[in-house]
């Protein structure tokens, strides 16, 4: 335990880092990341999202990027969200678009950033598609939140996500009755006055609001790969006679592909989240961070080149 503690830290640390995220991009995908990241272009995240669709399999897609520090690099963001809005409809493939707020400008000015979603959810509307906003940690949920009811004001086609490892996971479902959501478990490090630390507490406290959505008849995402939580959920919405087409699973592009083929085989909805682009550094340390299993992701890439 306290071995895996000081491995997550280590990876949160150096996903952090500026000089490695900048040097990232001219090792290309290597030390594994090609294996959880759809390569650094539109065009190769659409043909990965053909291939998933072939397999029964729809998809959320993720341009990778976050922190940005410009007016100019938010705007320049935005638009690679809305060409990918097109390219995926120009595809005719099945998927969604998840952006995080961050690299629309959160931290410059938070209309900026409204701005730049509303171009986003705008142009998803035209393709009739979705626009699923990460969350990203606690310092921003109430920005998020506040974003995402001002575009709700006018779209119906975006939701968020709710972080069941915080202590305020219920009121905010509350609040949010109606809205289709994605509900993970947490990725950040967050301190115990937000948030629970035990691994016990924050998988009650995950099945407590996934019930608390379903049992409310709003649209729910359960995003876990974890096959004993999976099972649970399917047993309760089954008891409960909830319908598959009010919920959906969620897995990270790469992880557990068997048990996503085997999910949608069943009949279930089962969506896969696909990162793509030249940032994708950050996000492959935060992977190896929530298991140290992961590292074996990087050890096979490294050998291999």
């Amino acid at each position: 335990m306290v071995v895996d503690k000081l491995s997550r830290h280590f990876f949160i640390a150096l996903s952090k880092n500026k000089l490695l995220t900048k040097g990232a991009r001219r090792w290309g995908l290597r030390l594994g990341a090609s294996q959880v990241v759809a390569g650094t272009t539109i065009e190769s995240v659409v043909q990965t999202v053909r291939t998933l669709n072939e397999q029964g399999l729809v998809c959320t897609v993720d341009h990778l990027g976050e922190f940005v520090s410009t007016k100019e690099e938010a705007r320049a963001a935005a638009e690679v969200c809305i060409q990918t809005l097109e390219a995926l409809d120009d595809a005719g493939v099945d998927s969604q678009l998840s952006v995080k707020l961050t690299q629309l400008g959160l931290d410059i000015d938070q209309e900026l950033c409204l701005h730049h979603m509303k171009r986003i959810v705008r142009a998803a509307e035209a393709k009739r598609n979705f626009v699923q906003i990460d969350m990203e940690d606690y310092s921003r949920r109430e920005a998020t939140l506040e974003i995402l009811a001002r575009l709700r004001e006018s779209h119906e086609n975006v939701g968020t996500a709710i972080q069941a490892y915080l202590h305020c996971a219920a009121d905010d479902l509350r609040k949010l009755e109606g809205v289709p959501l994605r509900l993970v478990k947490g990725a950040y490090k967050e301190p115990k006055s937000v948030a629970y630390q035990q691994k016990s507490e924050i998988d009650d406290n995950f099945f407590r609001i996934i019930k608390q959505h379903l049992d409310s008849g709003s649209y729910t995402a359960i995003a876990s790969h974890d096959h004993r939580m999976i099972k649970k959920v399917k047993d309760y919405c089954r008891e409960q006679r909830i319908p598959r087409s009010q919920y959906e699973f969620q897995m990270l592009y790469g992880f557990r592909p068997g048990l996503q083929r085997e999910i949608a085989a069943q009949g279930y909805r089962m969506r896969v989240y696909v990162p793509y682009g030249e940032d994708w550094y950050g996000y492959f340390m935060r992977r190896l961070a929530e298991r140290p299993q992961n590292v074996a992701f990087a050890l096979r890439g490294l050998f291999k080149k």
